[in-house]
């Protein structure tokens, strides 16, 4: 059984969220503020259901506390901000995903399976294109024999594209099996990511190996 922790300071909707978790199969713990979130997740946990606005700071410091640590927890961000800019933010700092206030409960326990799958043991463990290799166990990626630091959201997104080498990958097609989100909502952010993953593979030394082809999408490899 799964357990996942909700940190959430609205009461009302922190029972609901438990309540509809339980019903779903998961074991779950609610915490109210960062302090009693750290305490909780030194119990081991599966997923986070992280709120933004607590009693005693930013759910995003306590986000940032955790990637810094090595933690590869899988954590969804639950905010009243709905703008492009606040969805980056939250991505950059290390969040799985995003879903904005108000919401569907069986949209949320979607996006928690979701998480977890992703999370699950692969049935390969490597990945490779030339000297690019990512181990999809331990999620590390590699240039050579150097690695590369990437967000969680950034692997799958490389991940993916090293799939489809040497092909035009669409932002349509990297918003359905990447983000699993609708193409309209989420273009600006695989914008973003795309340009943050080429600076970093630029900075490893592969300057030349994603390319952007205008009206299309995106290459991995040699341009069609």
């Amino acid at each position: 059984m799964s357990r996942i922790l909700i940190i959430e300071d609205q009461k009302n909707l922190l029972r609901s969220l438990t309540k509809t978790l339980q019903e779903s199969g998961f074991e779950v713990i609610g915490a109210d503020t960062l302090q009693s979130a750290r305490e909780a997740i030194q119990r081991g946990i599966d997923a986070i259901i992280l709120d933004v606005m607590l009693p005693d700071g930013s759910g995003l410091d306590l986000l940032q506390e955790l990637r810094r640590l090595g933690s590869r927890t899988p954590v969804l961000i639950l905010t009243a901000r709905d703008s492009i800019e606040d969805r980056v933010a939250g991505l950059d700092m290390g969040a799985d995903d995003y879903l904005v206030k108000p919401f569907a409960l069986d949209e949320l326990l979607a996006r928690v399976r979701v998480l977890l799958r992703r999370e699950a043991k692969p049935d390969r463990t490597q990945i490779s294109y030339h000297d690019l290799r990512i181990d999809l166990v331990s999620r590390t990626v590699y240039v050579g024999h150097q690695q590369i630091l990437l967000q969680n959201r950034q692997i799958e997104l490389l991940a993916y594209l090293m799939s489809s080498a040497n092909k035009v990958v669409t932002r349509e097609m990297i918003s359905r099996d990447v983000w699993k989100e609708e193409t309209a909502t989420w273009t600006n952010v695989i914008e973003v990511q795309i340009n943050q993953l080429r600076k970093k593979l630029e900075q490893a030394g592969r300057s030349e190996i994603l390319h952007t082809v205008r009206g299309q999408g995106y290459v991995l490899g040699d341009l069609p």
